[in-house]
């Protein structure tokens, strides 16, 4: 897991999130890098939209996140949802950016079991 952290610490590119609802209509979002917690779980802050509403009623996600420069270089990270705070002080700690939502915007901090890890392309 330290090495996956470290990847994503140091990593720059972009993130997409994908869901589907309990129906099975997808959904793929932009997202940025994950937040790796100390209970070897990640999380990520999400507003009250589509992805969210997704994972409500189907736990399971994939976070695509292709780095930048030449060629097709990044991670596939295959998630299952664990549990979710909404509006927390913990959310707020490790916001990458202020909060700049309207009032009474809600965001949650969605912590994930990652289930698999692959390289952007292949197996």
């Amino acid at each position: 897991m330290e090495e996956l952290k470290s990847y994503f610490e140091n990593a720059k590119g972009i993130g997409v999130m994908a869901t589907s609802d309990a129906e099975g209509k997808v959904n793929a979002a932009v997202y940025s890098r994950p937040h790796f917690m100390e209970d070897g779980t990640v999380a990520f802050i999400m507003r009250d939209r589509l992805t969210h509403h997704n994972i409500q009623s189907n736990p399971h996600a994939a976070f695509l996140f292709v780095e930048e420069g030449p060629g097709y270089i990044g991670r596939r990270l295959y998630l299952s949802k664990v549990r979710e705070e909404e509006n927390s002080e913990v959310l707020d700690a490790i916001s990458r950016r202020p909060h700049a939502g309207p009032p009474g915007d809600h965001r949650f901090l969605v912590f994930f079991r990652i289930d698999k890890v692959l390289p952007l392309i292949g197996s």
